[in-house]
């Protein structure tokens, strides 16, 4: 797919040089870091753990604080993706390049999905660290992990597709801010519908039990196949919004 490549290494030096994206980072190791710490404490005096109540577990799913960073760092890390482009002028050059839309696309997603997982790779201290100290069930720590990455993948996404829809960063955090809280309030909805259709609904796109079932190491393939969909879906109007593009 032509363009993807050098597209890819723009964008990954681009944000690397970008102060916010710094900021973004420092905040999200601080916060997280006080998440673990707050779990570590909290289990520090008990000495019997039930398989679905440990810290790993806790970790990733059963606390907000794992939620918050995701909700407003991928809107902060894809909001200049293509509305900065179009405010500086500069993807006038880029779409009358000899580049594929969609390596275009691609390009700038997989460059904010790896720094999106570069800013997770230090939170594997803390599963280091509590391996020294007690067992660690490593097949648990991968699959929180994997939903980890599943769910900001399609998160980043959406951020990319308002990106390229809004004329603006600040338009473009917004839209993909509300989205994201959207999508996860529906979620949310598993704990207050009654029994019926809506509440499965609710349940089957819900990254809270999601997160739940992948901290016990249960890696359920449905959900595996949404999260998929909640990044090939806007993926592909992105590509069709940048096509637009050049037709004007």
């Amino acid at each position: 797919m032509r363009g993807l490549w050098p597209i890819f290494k723009r964008e990954v030096f681009a944000h690397f040089v970008t102060p916010l994206a710094w900021v973004a980072m420092t905040a999200f190791l601080l916060i997280q870091g006080l998440h673990f710490f707050l779990i570590v404490q909290h289990f520090a005096g008990q000495l019997d753990l039930s398989a679905d109540a440990g810290p790993v577990q806790t970790y990733f799913g059963q606390t907000m604080m794992l939620y918050l960073p995701l909700l407003f760092v991928c809107p902060v890390l894809t909001m200049r993706l293509f509305a900065e482009e179009r405010r500086s002028g500069t993807i006038e050059p880029l779409l009358t390049a000899p580049i594929e839309t969609a390596g275009v696309v691609l390009g700038k997603y997989l460059a904010v999905v790896l720094i999106y997982a570069a800013m997770w790779l230090p939170t594997l201290l803390y599963m280091l660290l509590l391996s020294r100290y007690g067992e660690v069930d490593w097949h648990v720590v991968a699959s929180g992990y994997l939903a980890v990455l599943a769910i900001g993948a399609g998160y980043l996404a959406i951020g990319t597709m308002t990106s390229a829809l809004a004329k603006s960063q600040l338009a473009a955090a917004l839209t993909s801010a509300m989205a994201i809280i959207g999508l996860f309030m529906i979620g949310v909805g598993e704990f207050i519908f009654p029994e019926g259709i809506g509440r499965d609904i609710a349940g089957h796109v819900s990254a809270w039990a999601q997160m739940n079932d992948f901290s016990r190491g249960i890696i359920d393939s449905r959900r595996l196949v949404f999260d998929a969909t909640v990044v090939v879906l806007p993926l592909f109007i992105t590509v069709r919004a940048v096509d637009a593009w050049r037709l004007e």
